[in-house]
């Protein structure tokens, strides 16, 4: 995979993306947040919308970020955020923030490096930090335990079981198992075992 920064907010890059084929698709022509993406073979598998806090500016929001439908589970969005979050650190930005609706987002970013703040939006999502102010395992948790206590399918309800009876990920960028939204071993992971 090969991540590109297209623009910072103020370069005002736009991205049209498939609307079939990636969630958010609409957020990523607007010109008002930087964007930085993710190829595989040429192809766009993965993008990343951010722009600076309004009150902070030492602050970076990861506003969206999506994943080609036929690619998540493969651990792109992570490797991106970790793309994002790097590039935004250089350009002096002091922390990084996001808030994610769903227990698949919350995992990836904890696989980025960011941590659950213990603080959520209007809206109900949570909001996770890099530097993480607290990544400890107990607050990891915390974080899952709001899920649970969502409605959620019988696979995204499987998944925060699996992930708190596993603990906190380690921040990391191999592709070591994972499960996709269906509960299947991720395609990586797959051809690890089996050499392909």
């Amino acid at each position: 995979m090969e991540a590109e920064l297209l623009g910072w907010p103020a370069d005002g890059p736009t991205l049209r993306l498939d609307y079939e084929r990636f969630a958010y698709a609409g957020k990523f022509v607007m010109s008002s947040t930087g964007k930085a993406v993710a190829r595989e073979d040429g192809e766009l598998v993965g993008a990343v919308a951010f722009n600076a806090d309004r009150t902070d500016e030492t602050v970076c929001w990861l506003r969206y970020v999506t994943v080609r439908q036929d690619r998540k589970g493969e651990g792109i969005g992570p490797r991106l955020c970790r793309f994002v979050r790097d590039r935004a650190l250089e350009r002096g930005y002091e922390e990084l923030r996001i808030a994610v609706n769903n227990p698949y987002a919350y995992e990836a970013l904890h696989r980025a490096g960011f941590g659950f703040t213990g603080e959520t939006t209007g809206i109900a999502e949570l909001v996770l930090t890099f530097p993480s102010e607290d990544a400890v395992d107990e607050r990891y948790r915390e974080g899952l335990e709001r899920f649970r206590d969502r409605e959620l399918t019988d696979a995204e309800r499987s998944f925060v079981s699996e992930c708190l009876e596993r603990g906190q990920p380690a921040e990391s960028d191999d592709r070591a198992r994972r499960t996709d939204r269906t509960g299947v071993a991720d395609r990586a992971a797959r051809d690890d075992r089996t050499g392909g």
